[in-house]
């Protein structure tokens, strides 16, 4: 079917999804952005926030940290850091994250501090959204 696409999403740890969509909503670190079947071929990176599924069984949204997403007319493989569904995320998750990304611009260099305090930030924005707190002082 030409309105169905493949999708994937896999960290290093296990892949987490596979399956058929109509569209994936993805936090791409230039702007969010939502791959359909027959989308252009792009590779983008991705930042800390929820990639949103919408398939043939209905939606699954899941927290990535980063990675990158590989779309073609034929579908969308996010390939993440670190991720999982976000009926998994508890407070505990989002203060292992923030206390990483914390840890991460501490050591950062001049060249790549500001993206890892845009990280610490974007990881409070999803922690929000979730109805949790990211404590980032």
């Amino acid at each position: 079917m030409a309105d169905i696409m493949q999708y994937d999403l896999v960290s290093p740890a296990r892949r987490l999804a596979s399956g058929q969509a109509t569209a994936v909503q993805i936090p791409g670190a230039d702007g969010d952005f939502t791959a359909m079947p027959n989308h252009a071929p792009t590779i983008a990176t991705i930042r800390p926030g929820i990639v949103t599924v919408q398939g043939t069984i209905g939606v699954e949204k899941y927290l990535v940290t980063g990675g990158f997403a590989e779309i073609s007319p034929e579908g969308a493989s996010v390939l993440a850091e670190r991720a999982m569904p976000v009926e998994e995320v508890t407070q505990d998750v989002i203060d292992e994250f923030v206390g990483a990304a914390k840890a991460a611009l501490e050591n950062a260099t001049e060249e790549t501090r500001d993206a890892f305090a845009k990280t610490v930030g974007d990881i409070a924005l999803v922690a929000s959204e979730l109805g949790l707190t990211a404590k980032v002082d």
